[in-house]
């Protein structure tokens, strides 16, 4: 049985029905944009920066003793974790 209220399609049919009626027009679209661009430069920078570090992404340094160590922490963490939960 579908336990969802009807009440949730229709609430969702009816607001994209009203975005594309506001849409239509030009003008108005100028305005959501202007808007969206004015909400956008709220946000602060960390919400909009690419914070991924891609120097080192891809194939680790042999060499690099301590990176190496913290990669192989990270992976037994899971088998770890599985050790101890599932298996008991």
């Amino acid at each position: 049985m579908n336990s969802r209220p009807l009440k949730n399609p229709y609430l969702l049919a009816g607001v994209g029905i009203t975005s594309i009626l506001l849409l239509a027009s030009r003008n108005n679209r100028n305005k959501v944009q202007s808007l969206a661009v004015k909400m956008k430069g709220m946000l602060p920078d960390r919400f909009l920066n690419d914070t991924v570090p891609t120097e080192k992404l891809g194939h680790p340094d042999p060499q690099n003793i301590e990176d190496n160590k913290m990669v192989d922490e990270g992976a037994m963490y899971s088998v770890n974790y599985y050790n101890e939960t599932v298996q008991q």
